[in-house]
């Protein structure tokens, strides 16, 4: 059975106090990293775009008071609750905790990147994105993104947090119910970075290629590391994840296994019906290259049997779309098993339309014959 829980941002429609649907373009958002609120600043930032004009050029306090009163509206005390803490949990780690290499923590394109990336990336073409880019399977996209250098600094990173929780005896949140190894970047103060790295980077690239899903509309992440090997998690169960677009680079290391495996886009009410023949696709890891997918196509990852495999993974969400969505029946746009049925009915159509044209037709031809003598 896959679980495909989500929990993105719903603004209510009112008169007063309300977000638009389509975000202003050009606009840079506050920021409000030094307030203390009852919800993650990035959240504010990313919401910011989203009110209405006579609102944008407002000063920060009262855009804060005007979406504040539209969060609180939306999300129960419960959540503010587990907001409040995860940000005390947060603010304790970074308190506590000392980077090993600062400059990952801040977006540095060119030592970060690929060269081929960032030129595609700064032409902001469908048709560059697609010159770097492999679509071995239907709204699947692969292309090399991060520079050796990076990703082992991101790795000896990762090693530098297992060292201070081990030491500290802190206890950390893993990424997610189904990865018990890793970390939530965000946690470990890297969500400014990861926000850059969304609007800037994801962001282009899925406004072209996932419009039906948000792509265009991208506005919160969860990012986080995750390992595999013998001694770690060794594989990762069929499931969806909680995302519209998924971005997944292997950083490394050595190892053997750990294949994607791809069995078809699915909405919630299909997520658990048969895969067809043409959705099947495995893929094999390679450090730094990335692969970018929908959050609703359904995958696993098969074990690793020797080495150590990490990954990072970056759910890239849209509240824009979520609130849509919870008003439409029809998915078929994306969905596979939407898109099956909505063929068949129209299958089903002109079959009985060209049935009735022929009995029509039966009827004109018998009218038209001379009575019997």
């Amino acid at each position: 059975m896959i679980n495909g829980n989500g929990n993105g941002v719903c603004v209510p429609s009112t008169h007063t106090n309300r977000l638009r649907l389509n975000p202003a373009t050009n606009h840079q958002p506050e920021n409000y990293e030094d307030l203390q609120l009852d919800f993650s600043p990035a959240l504010f930032a990313s919401l910011e775009r989203y009110l209405p004009p006579a609102m944008l050029n407002a000063e920060r306090q009262v855009k804060v008071e005007y979406m504040m009163e539209i969060l609180r509206r939306y999300c129960p005390d419960g959540e503010r609750i587990r907001a409040q803490r995860q940000r005390e949990y947060r603010q304790k780690i970074i308190t506590n905790y000392q980077p090993l290499h600062r400059e990952l923590y801040t977006i540095h394109a060119s030592s970060f990147f690929v060269p081929s990336f960032l030129k595609a990336i700064n032409e902001n073409l469908a048709q560059s994105f697609r010159s770097i880019m492999s679509e071995p399977s239907p709204g699947i996209y692969t292309f090399d993104m991060f520079q050796p250098q990076f990703c082992q600094m991101l790795l000896n990173e990762l090693e530098n947090f297992e060292r201070w929780v081990h030491d500290s005896k802190f206890r950390i949140m893993r990424p997610n119910t189904m990865n018990r190894y890793g970390a939530v970047l965000d946690d470990f103060g890297f969500e400014t970075m990861l926000d850059k790295m969304m609007d800037s980077y994801i962001r282009p690239i899925s406004k072209a290629f996932y419009p039906e899903v948000g792509g265009g509309s991208l506005d919160s992440h969860h990012g986080f590391l995750v390992e595999y090997a013998l001694d770690r998690d060794v594989d990762l169960g069929f499931h969806v994840d909680d995302s519209e677009v998924t971005l997944n680079v292997c950083l490394g290391t050595q190892f053997c296994g750990g294949e994607l495996f791809f069995r078809g886009v699915r909405c919630e009410q299909h997520v658990n019906t048969d895969t067809q023949q043409e959705e099947v696709f495995d893929y094999s890891h390679v450090p730094g290259r990335a692969i970018l997918h929908r959050g609703r196509h359904r995958h696993g990852a098969r074990a690793t049997t020797s080495g150590r495999r990490i990954n990072l993974i970056l759910w890239c969400r849209s509240s824009q779309f979520r609130e849509l969505r919870r008003y439409q029946h029809d998915f078929s746009s994306w969905c596979g098993e939407c898109h099956r049925h909505k063929k068949e009915r129209q299958r089903q159509a002109v079959a009985a339309a060209k049935v009735e044209l022929m009995k029509i037709e039966g009827e004109s031809a018998a009218a038209a014959e001379p009575a019997a003598v």
